[in-house]
């Protein structure tokens, strides 16, 4: 069954209150292609249906930017993390019909690949066995926990993409707001390719310098993307300062961190030509038109952030080559991200170059053709 997916509505909502335990949350599926959607799951205080709803339309957008036959969903769970392990053993149990009927939900903001593990466990859900498919001949994390970096990955590659397509030769100086696994793994990539990481902002605020070394900055910053004051190198400047991210003087913003960070009340102060979403919902719909008014230019996370998403669903379409060894499907599955985002990068920017307003709808309907040209 596949959903038409100019539907603005979801193909389903399920509301979670939990099986076995009390839980708040949701399941969004916006869309089903061959019987499939996927998407990660989100643990937050805060989180709502709302947010749900459009993280999962990010994620039908995603896969049909990248061509993959399958559909978008995403998960919500209402927590601020207290007894994790019941929580995710209950959510577990409340997923368990949807994760055995083509519903596959991994990791987000708030959710570890630990948590991950249990709620799979909980539910007697294996992604090596579907009907109707191949089975994978490795384990789960065997295949994915080694691609940790590969958002990262594909988010300096369309950075380094759309530098190249504004005609920017010079080496960027860098702001990268969120310093968690995507925004440590961009800043290396980007400083390993010569560009200068002039800022950095964790949740306790901005580091700045003329160049950061990114390398120190990364032996002192823990797992949840939070670097350590007291062991900062000399030289560096620090703000509290809301936002102080944005003052900087550079050329490219990588938008690392929580949902909606640019917005219409501080998109004005955007120094920086070029903006790369790193994360889910980086920039409001009112920031992104401001940005494209002022001349910058934005690519979406529905191009940039994919890496995770089209890891996870090269292998549950059983798109991935397995008989490779190790080291060498990492960097088939690696290759394979870069090449869809530096496409779409580019694609996006010329549309943009030769007309105004949001280049993303074009490229969405041309990707749809496409699709649609092989089959889907």
């Amino acid at each position: 069954m596949s959903i038409p997916e100019d539907v603005q509505e979801p193909a389903f909502v399920t509301h979670l209150n939990g099986s076995g335990g009390a839980i708040k949350g949701w399941v969004v599926v916006d869309s089903l292609v061959d019987g499939l959607a996927m998407g990660g799951v989100r643990m937050t205080p805060g989180v709502t249906e709302e947010e749900v709803r459009g993280l999962a339309r990010d994620m039908t957008d995603k896969f049909t930017l990248a061509g993959l036959r399958i559909g978008g969903a995403k998960g919500g769970i209402v927590s601020d993390g207290t007894d994790r392990d019941q929580t995710f053993r209950t959510f577990g149990r409340t997923v368990k019909p949807l994760l055995h009927g083509g519903i596959h939900l991994g990791i987000d903001m708030g959710v570890t690949s630990a948590d991950r593990a249990v709620f799979f466990a909980e539910a007697g859900y294996d992604p090596r066995y579907r009907l109707g498919a191949p089975d994978m001949p490795i384990d789960w994390r065997t295949y994915y926990e080694p691609l940790i970096d590969v958002t990262g990955h594909g988010v300096g590659v369309a950075a380094v993409t759309a530098l190249e397509a504004r005609g920017h030769t010079e080496k960027a100086r860098v702001v990268v707001q969120g310093f968690g696994t995507v925004g440590r793994s961009v800043a290396k990539f980007l400083e390993e390719r010569g560009h200068i990481v002039v800022g950095v902002a964790d949740i306790d605020g901005t580091i700045s310098a003329d160049r950061l070394p990114v390398a120190e900055l990364l032996a002192i910053t823990d797992e949840f993307g939070r670097i350590d004051r007291s062991r900062l190198p000399q030289g560096v400047t620090l703000s509290t300062e809301p936002d102080a991210w944005l003052d900087l003087d550079a050329d490219l913003l990588v938008l690392a961190a929580q949902k909606y960070a640019l917005g219409a009340e501080n998109a004005h102060r955007l120094r920086a030509g070029l903006v790369v979403e790193g994360a889910n919902l980086g920039s409001s719909a009112a920031a992104k038109e401001k940005v494209a008014a002022s001349g910058a230019a934005l690519v979406p996370g529905v191009i940039a952030n994919i890496g995770g998403a089209a890891s996870a669903a090269l292998a549950v379409t059983r798109v991935v080559p397995f008989d490779l060894e190790a080291e060498a499907r990492k960097t088939w599955v690696f290759d394979w991200v870069g090449d869809r985002v530096r496409r779409n990068t580019r694609d996006l920017l010329e549309i943009a170059a030769g007309r105004a307003g949001d280049p993303l709808p074009e490229l969405l309907e041309a990707r749809r053709k496409d699709r649609l040209k092989d089959g889907s």
